[in-house]
């Protein structure tokens, strides 16, 4: 089997990354891809890194972002905003790699704790989730609002 790198995301990674969300029922164009990363690259406060293999890192095999924020109840907090694994690639330890990773990257800035929200929709990930290392902290609802649009002058 060939060896699986755990690297920095580039900005030529974005077609693979809107590809891997597409699979996750996230579809993403990969020119809007490429600007959501270009502004993540850019960011101190995020992190994308990705699996690929060794031998030739065309085709991803798996994603995790993370973000370091400052909340004024909680002050520092870092959460693991996305994690994909390609359906291809499951069951070879890359979502436990790519969440280490990214844990990594968070106690580096000083943080103690990481966060992540798991879709109730997903129930594979409620069972990784705590192998992993996670505890449930609570349940919530979430609630979206849209907002209008200023009409063009």
């Amino acid at each position: 089997m060939t060896s699986i790198v755990i690297r920095d995301a580039r900005h030529d990674d974005a077609g693979e990354l809107a590809r891997l969300c597409t699979l996750l029922a996230y579809p993403v164009e990969s020119a809007a891809m490429a600007m959501r990363l270009a502004i993540l690259l850019a960011s101190p406060a995020h992190a994308v890194m990705v699996a690929a293999s060794a031998d030739d890192d065309s085709g991803l095999m798996g994603m995790v972002a993370a973000e370091w924020r400052l909340m004024i109840e909680f002050g520092g907090r870092a959460e693991i905003t996305a994690l994909i694994v390609d359906p291809r690639a499951r069951r070879l330890g890359l979502a436990r790699r790519l969440v280490d990773t990214a844990c990594d990257w968070i106690r580096d800035r000083g943080g103690t704790d990481v966060f992540v929200r798991s879709n109730i929709l997903r129930p594979e990930s409620h069972a990784f989730y705590p192998a992993a290392g996670f505890t449930l902290a609570k349940t919530q609802h979430v609630y979206v609002r849209r907002l209008a649009q200023p009409a063009g002058d």
